[in-house]
């Protein structure tokens, strides 16, 4: 699979246009056959941001996503404030990815489940 192109793929999800579940639409596997990892990220207050403001949240997720060649499905659904990212696995991808987005995008947060250690803390 060709590296995604980050714009499109940004310009796509953002288009206010019905759509089927997440589930059916992002990949699981790239045209070799291998398994995508994937990630969600929140961006607090994305959908009321006027729009230029909104505008420039997505060029800095542009930047990041174009950034990375693993990168094969993005969608981003505005009325939750939430950015799906599918990508080839690579150790460290996701806190890569994921940190660097936040470095142009503070407010964005990393969706995960919390692990904790055996005296019940993180």
């Amino acid at each position: 699979m060709s590296q995604i192109n980050s714009a499109t793929a940004l310009r796509e999800a953002i288009e206010m246009r019905p759509s089927g579940p997440l589930y059916e639409r992002a990949p699981t596997r790239d045209q070799e056959g291998q398994r995508l990892t994937d990630f969600m990220m929140l961006i607090p207050g994305l959908r009321d941001r006027p729009g230029a403001q909104f505008q420039s949240v997505l060029q800095h997720i542009e930047d990041v996503l174009g950034r990375f060649q693993e990168v094969v499905f993005i969608d981003l659904n505005v009325p939750l404030n939430l950015l799906w990212v599918s990508a080839r696995p690579r150790p460290g991808l996701i806190f890569d990815i994921a940190g660097r987005l936040r470095r142009r995008v503070p407010e964005a947060l990393l969706v995960g489940q919390r692990l904790w250690g055996a005296n019940g803390r993180v």
